[in-house]
């Protein structure tokens, strides 16, 4: 049975850039990733993104709008296999502060090339760039 994680890719829009939110783990190797996290029993994946991004950046739902967007990502992590569930939101206003668990030991709204800079695993560099022609196709097509 593979490890299950789920999380939201939340971005803002400042004038024409959109900026990712990228956290920075305080264990580990000091990954940077969206917020996501692991299911917990009786939890679907939803559920469990919501959770996460409130415990791990003090977002609310209230505080972002889902878009029409979800990855499934899978891959082995320490020889076992893990699936990462994203969904793609949007921050509502772009001053919401970000409050860090002590998970995270830094946070950074990046644009896509520094976003891709800061994301260490090919997979996830995969998706951010999907979610960027995603909302550059929204743009073109409202």
């Amino acid at each position: 049975m593979p490890i299950r994680a789920a999380g939201l890719i939340i971005f803002r829009r400042l004038s024409n850039d959109i900026q990712y939110l990228m956290m920075q783990t305080s264990y580990g190797e000091h990954h940077w990733t969206p917020p996501k996290g692991h299911v917990d029993p009786g939890e679907n994946d939803m559920q469990t993104a919501l959770r996460e991004t409130e415990e791990e950046a003090g977002l609310r739902e209230s505080d972002f709008k889902l878009m029409d967007y979800k990855k499934e990502l899978n891959y082995p992590v320490k020889g076992k296999p893990k699936v990462v569930i994203y969904w793609l939101a949007e921050l509502i206003d772009v001053n919401t502060e970000i409050k860090l668990s002590r998970e995270h030991q830094a946070f950074e709204w990046a644009g896509l090339e520094r976003a891709l800079e800061l994301a260490k695993y090919p997979d996830l560099k995969d998706v951010l760039i999907e979610c960027n022609t995603y909302l550059a196709n929204l743009r073109k097509n409202p």
